[in-house]
């Protein structure tokens, strides 16, 4: 299997360096250089590639992660913790951050839901960057004080 793997990246590869000579030069318009069979082509290989390496990594990490119990119960405690931030998140995004009608004016419709969520998602954010370097922070002043 490993072997056949190697094969058909390297044809891959070799196919991709052929499109890759084969790309409209610089000096064509862009609107004629987008509808190049080669480009579309070489799309194609980075959209399989990309989709197997992602099925292949969800695939190895489901698998290890159901292979010991205790790898399973750090994911449910890690997946628990992201759910208590997202829902202290939630609670304190106002979602009237933003003067909608102003948004409105400059061309851009929203709603108190969308910029509620926004707000939600820049408290995530900024949570589990003080959690992240409060866990930089804290080993290291251990170290310093236990010697």
């Amino acid at each position: 299997m490993h072997k056949i793997l190697k094969y058909i990246l390297i044809a891959l590869g070799l196919v991709g360096a052929v499109l890759w000579f084969q790309l409209p030069s610089a000096e064509m318009p862009a609107s004629e250089a987008v509808n190049s069979t080669s480009m579309n082509l070489l799309f194609v290989i980075t959209y399989v590639l990309l989709g197997a390496a992602i099925i292949f990594s969800v695939i190895f990490a489901l698998k290890n992660l159901f292979s010991t119990p205790d790898s399973l119960k750090k994911a449910l405690f890690s997946i628990g913790g992201l759910l208590v931030v997202v829902i202290i998140s939630y609670v304190l995004a106002s979602g009237t951050d933003v003067d909608l009608a102003e948004m409105s004016n400059k061309g851009i419709e929203t709603t108190e839901g969308t910029t509620k969520w926004i707000g939600v998602g820049l408290n995530v954010f900024f949570i589990l960057t003080v959690v992240a370097v409060i866990l930089m922070i804290v080993p290291s002043f251990k170290k310093i004080f236990s010697k």
